[in-house]
């Protein structure tokens, strides 16, 4: 399957905060719809004070993963290096072990450096963000992939903006995309142990998707679908196996979604000359197997929270809930790099436009495991 190079879609639309609430503002869709060459910005500085005034505490894995956390930092550290300011990452200890407590002593250290927002991504940092807000009152915190959280009495943390996402959405359009391609036989391999809200949306929308296309095509589809050795959301010699299983047994393209567990479905796809379709970012610059991907703009969105910060305007954000889908320009798969030649950009912008209207609706609901859904022309196997 031959690459196919068409002109990605700059979107630039209203800002339309949904779920949860919000006020309006413009924002540029699409993931690094810009072209920020976010690599060329060091992850490490040095400040001459010692003080740090951004700050990124990771989620589990690796800060370069090519997906959740390194999309999440690349929207801090470019908004910092754009504008003068000092920024600094925190892995809180013990690595995919990490406590509570590990994540709330890095979020003090963050604050105790002097940082006027700090960034935490990944809705395991609940409990210590919680605690963080209420100990720093005068330092910001971002919740990517969070919720609204409240102090002791219960009364919404102003100094906490949560940051979500429709990935069922992104999903939908992966879903549908691969089944429009030709396959019928797909896999879904989630991270989280089927616990993660993100994980749960993208895998529940791929299959919606990919329901909604047979039923165009008039096709009928097989599909694998497991949380098995995703707990970590890294890559391990069991995930691949397994997924070299799938493909031995006629899977002909797997949506692997959760950190660095991309790597075992790219080697086993690599192995079986089959596909893989990527998440979060665009995936298709670390493998040629990678079809597509699901995407959600990590660092655009980030970059909006800061910049109303420095506006003057935190209150757009702090104390609420902000979802951010198809309206708002920020989750997509990439047409310029995706490697489709029966789904037209065309026929994908207009899907795109209906998302975006609300013409089409993809259902939301956290459904872990969709065999126990009925659908028209998809069948799970084991």
């Amino acid at each position: 399957m031959k690459k196919v190079l068409v002109v990605l879609l700059a979107l630039v639309m209203v800002f339309s905060f949904a779920a949860c609430g919000g006020d309006d503002a413009d924002v540029n869709g699409g993931n690094n719809a810009a072209g920020n060459d976010y690599d060329s910005i060091p992850d490490t500085m040095t400040s001459e004070d010692g003080t740090y005034e951004l700050a990124f505490v990771t989620d589990v894995g690796q800060l370069k993963d090519s997906s959740f956390n390194q999309f999440t930092w690349n929207g801090v550290k470019h908004y910092a290096s754009e504008n003068g300011l000092s920024y600094k990452y925190y892995q809180p200890a013990n690595g995919n072990e990490a406590t509570d407590a590990d994540r709330l002593e890095a979020m003090s250290s963050a604050a105790d450096a002097g940082a006027k927002v700090v960034v935490a991504a990944g809705f395991l940092q609940a409990s210590a963000l919680q605690q963080a807000a209420v100990a720093y009152p005068d330092t910001m915190f971002v919740f990517v992939d969070g919720w609204t959280l409240q102090d002791d009495a219960g009364n919404d943390l102003e100094n906490v903006a949560a940051v979500v996402y429709q990935e069922e959405q992104a999903g939908y359009l992966a879903g549908y995309a691969v089944v429009m391609e030709g396959f019928t036989k797909l896999g879904f391999s989630g991270g989280g142990g089927g616990t993660n809200p993100a994980c749960i949306r993208y895998g529940y929308g791929f299959v919606q998707g990919a329901d909604a296309a047979a039923e165009v095509k008039g096709a009928d589809i097989e599909m694998k679908y497991s949380w098995e050795y995703g707990s970590s959301y890294s890559a391990s010699p069991d995930l691949q196996a397994m997924l070299n299983g799938w493909y031995q047994a006629g899977t002909e393209v797997i949506f692997e979604c959760g950190g660095t567990m991309c790597q075992s479905a790219f080697s086993a796809a690599a192995a079986n000359d089959a596909y893989v379709v990527g998440v979060d970012t665009d995936q298709s610059g670390m493998s040629d197997t990678v079809v597509t991907s699901a995407m959600k703009d990590l660092a655009g969105s980030v970059e909006d929270v800061l910049a109303a910060f420095y506006a003057g305007s935190w209150t757009d954000f702090g104390g609420k809930c902000v979802t951010l889908g198809a309206a708002d320009g920020r989750v997509g798969i990439p047409t310029d790099t995706w490697s489709l030649e029966n789904w037209t950009v065309d026929e994908y912008n207009t899907m795109f436009e209906d998302l975006k209207s609300g013409k089409l609706v993809v259902d939301n609901a956290e459904i872990a495991d969709p065999s126990t859904v009925t659908w028209n022309h998809v069948t799970f196997a084991n």
